[in-house]
């Protein structure tokens, strides 16, 4: 399994210490390049500021559900975070604050996802293969950054379902829900590797789910009433 995940707006400042070094972040050899382009871009200060890994840094609404420092199973590999400026991290890579949302449109980046998108490709390649399983709880933009093309892909999402059966998407939520999801993933007794297992895990932790289609792949669908 594979677990996406976005970053957060809310963002820790890392202890006094050394900065990020950018050759030990992760998939450097497919990356650096373009971190270090976009890097210089928004603010080449970042690289003298001080780093802590990613899982500290991140302080929203996902990562405060999810709390990864808790989990006491590894999760270095199978957990990637979405970054406008680093691409993709791992929960230990070391990075600094900063302010980058997918969205903002820089004359010298042009789209940011656009950007990411060759990189992304090649760094994630062996990683999308026909049997894979990749969880995907990005939103917006960070979901146009990269996009498996073999794997089994499942979409989080989430609805509040009113008295009446009609279903209304709350981001606050939809950013809660992911984080549940996640960690129910992470401290389930084995790892999912179907879609199948996905919406197991979930409902053993509480959650009420469904498994739906969604733009040709499959969506959980986390609902609360």
């Amino acid at each position: 399994m594979l677990l996406l995940l976005p970053p957060s707006e809310g963002k820790a400042d890392p202890p006094p210490g050394p900065p990020a070094d950018l050759s030990a972040l992760a998939f450097a050899e497919a990356l650096t390049a373009t971190r270090e382009r976009v890097l210089d871009a928004v603010d080449p200060g970042l690289r003298a500021a001080p780093a802590a890994p990613a899982q500290d840094v991140y302080t929203g609404v996902l990562f405060g559900r999810l709390s990864l420092p808790s989990l006491s199973v590894g999760t270095g590999r199978e957990v990637l975070i979405a970054s406008a400026l680093w691409g993709v991290v791992r929960p230990g890579d070391r990075i600094p604050r900063y302010k980058l949302p997918i969205g903002e449109r820089r004359p010298d980046l042009g789209p940011l996802a656009a950007r990411w998108r060759p990189a992304l490709a090649e760094a994630l390649a062996g990683l999308d293969a026909p049997g894979a399983l990749v969880v995907d709880c990005r939103s917006g933009g960070y979901v146009a950054m990269w996009r498996p093309r073999e794997a089994a892909r499942v979409a989080v999402r989430a609805f509040r379902v009113d008295p009446d059966g009609t279903r209304r998407t709350i981001s606050h939520m939809a950013k809660a829900a992911r984080g549940d999801v996640a960690r129910a993933l992470l401290a389930a007794p084995r790892r999912p590797r179907t879609p199948a297992d996905v919406a197991e895990a979930a409902a053993r932790a509480g959650l009420e789910v469904e498994l739906n289609e969604d733009r040709g792949g499959l969506a959980l669908d986390v609902l609360e009433r």
